[in-house]
């Protein structure tokens, strides 16, 4: 029994099954989240990322959150926009890949110190078969950090995730690395800024086997 068949039936299904290549054609240089908690995702990625170490950057966009003064050794950005992958300055490469129509990675097995998905997590169609590429490619003991908000194009995100509330998604995410078997040492973390009216910030961080 694949994995996904323990939540309900419709459960990673959306409202607009078109081509997601379709929907991400033109770059959205929007910002996901307001300033305070674009910066305490950046914090978190301070903490959790080592420095000097290949990074794996999933469902990139324009911008990695990365802190800046930090220097890693790589980073390499996955996403669905060429253009956006371009202009981000944080990345050393980058690969245009859909991982809603192929979960796998073409990635060498243990190759990365490090791997984040940034507020994109609400998107993928096949949540436990990504999660278990990305531990995978890590080396045993690195983090995989995957925070989100409470913002989505609600057509494109999951059923599951747009009929539960945050407190679910931590909880939803937390069973994704469960599910995935090659991941240790899961914390669920509430980083929202304490700033009334900010956008919240939730994150599932996890360590590779």
């Amino acid at each position: 029994m694949r994995p996904e068949h323990l939540f309900p039936p419709d459960a990673f299904r959306r409202y607009d099954e078109g081509d997601d290549r379709d929907f991400y054609r033109y770059p959205r240089l929007t910002a996901h989240l307001d300033e305070a908690a674009c910066a305490a995702v950046t914090q978190l990625l301070r903490e959790e990322l080592p420095p000097g170490g290949r990074i794996l950057d999933l469902m990139s966009s324009y911008v990695s959150h990365l802190p800046p003064e930090v220097s890693y050794g790589y980073v390499l950005g996955l996403g669905l926009n060429e253009a956006e992958l371009r202009l981000n300055g944080q990345l050393h490469e980058w690969l245009v890949h859909d991982l809603n129509r192929e979960p796998a990675l073409p990635l060498p097995d243990r190759s990365f110190d490090g791997a984040a998905c940034t507020v994109s997590v609400q998107y993928l169609t096949r949540p436990i078969d990504v999660f278990a590429e990305v531990g995978r490619t890590l080396r045993p003991g690195a983090p995989f950090v995957v925070s989100f908000s409470n913002r989505c194009f609600p057509s494109k995100a999951v059923n599951i995730w747009v009929s539960t509330g945050d407190r679910e998604h931590l909880a939803l995410v937390r069973r994704y690395f469960e599910l995935a078997g090659c991941f240790t040492d899961i914390r669920a973390l509430n980083r929202s800024p304490h700033r009334w009216l900010s956008d919240p910030l939730f994150a599932v961080v996890a360590r590779a086997r």
